[in-house]
């Protein structure tokens, strides 16, 4: 249902929100996601959201 779907779709769903990004945590574009504009821009306000509330990383941490 819609209200169940908007509620899934939040900065604090860090499991959701990790399934579009790549293995380098950059956000997924819409062309491989399959989301429309309007999904695609609410799923990166979550993105940048849970980015900022220090929830999920901002990029990949590298070893040397």
């Amino acid at each position: 249902s819609k209200p169940e779907q908007e509620r899934l779709l939040d900065f604090k769903n860090t499991g959701l929100l990790k399934v579009f990004l790549t293995e380098r945590h950059k956000i997924l574009p819409s062309r491989v996601s399959g989301n429309c504009f309007f999904h695609q821009r609410t799923l990166s306000s979550a993105i940048k959201t849970a980015r900022s509330m220090a929830l999920l990383p901002f990029c990949a941490i590298h070893h040397i």
